[in-house]
């Protein structure tokens, strides 16, 4: 059976009851940084500013020259939301905010 300590299962606020698994070290690093970043009050930052704000933020040897960073963003911004832990401001565009649960 292989290994899979190195993984992380994630969810999706979009598809509740599906998880897939990622990589643990990649998940983990751009959860600091998102959760450095996002203000815990509404109405939040949008995504492209969370983006711009958490590139200075990553593991350098993770995410070279912030690649794939827009990717493992949305991944973990999904989860996130689907724990709980992040929410989405009312109206256009998405605005994301901590909720204050560290879960």
């Amino acid at each position: 059976m292989p290994d899979t300590s190195d993984r992380i299962e994630v969810r999706n606020v979009t598809s509740p009851h599906h998880v897939t698994r990622v990589d643990r070290a990649k998940y983990q690093a751009m959860r600091h940084a998102l959760m450095t970043v996002l203000p815990d009050t509404p109405p939040g930052m949008t995504v492209a500013e969370a983006q711009t704000a958490l590139l200075p933020h990553l593991d350098a040897a993770l995410f070279p020259g912030g690649a794939k960073a827009g990717w493992w963003m949305k991944c973990v911004q999904l989860d996130l939301e689907a724990r709980s832990i992040l929410a989405r401001g009312p109206k256009s565009p998405v605005r994301l905010f901590r909720t204050g649960s560290a879960a």
